[in-house]
């Protein structure tokens, strides 16, 4: 698997992202707080992780939900996949929705998403009259049916 190269710049006491396993295509990332905070039933707030990167030009990090907060705790992410664009410097932070019917507390230090390193192309769009008809046509939404 190839590996890219990127800056970054850890402003919290956590460990930097990092994959769980061999195999993971997602790095978890960490809350950087300095009290834990509350969520309560459909509430959401932005969570701070003290991470801080240059991407190259071509990338992108995608901020996804993690798998096992969703279930165990109904605990995602808005906004998902959330994009990290190659010029951004900011410090990268992570909207977090409690869709569960109890409040959860969120501490430092815990695992809060996930981040995918995506490669990226840009559009050159060529403007037309017409384009090219497919079987699909203008059917979206559903129109394949239910099974």
């Amino acid at each position: 698997m190839q590996k890219v190269q990127i800056k970054i710049i850890n402003a919290s006491s956590n460990q930097l992202p990092d994959y769980a396993t061999e195999g993971s295509s997602g790095m978890d990332i960490r809350a950087n707080l300095t009290e834990p905070i509350i969520l309560k039933s459909l509430e959401r707030q932005l969570i701070p992780t003290g991470i801080f990167v240059e991407l190259p030009v071509g990338y992108e990090i995608q901020v996804r939900p993690r798998s096992g907060l969703a279930i165990k705790q109904g605990i995602t992410c808005l906004n998902s996949p959330g994009t990290v664009d190659a010029d951004y410097r900011g410090e990268l932070k992570v909207i977090l929705i409690n869709l569960s019917n109890e409040p959860v507390t969120v501490h430092h230090g815990d695992r809060i998403a996930q981040m995918v390193l995506q490669k990226v192309e840009q559009a050159d769009w060529i403007p037309v009259n017409v384009i090219n008809e497919t079987k699909r046509g203008e059917g979206g939404f559903g129109h394949t049916g239910k099974q």
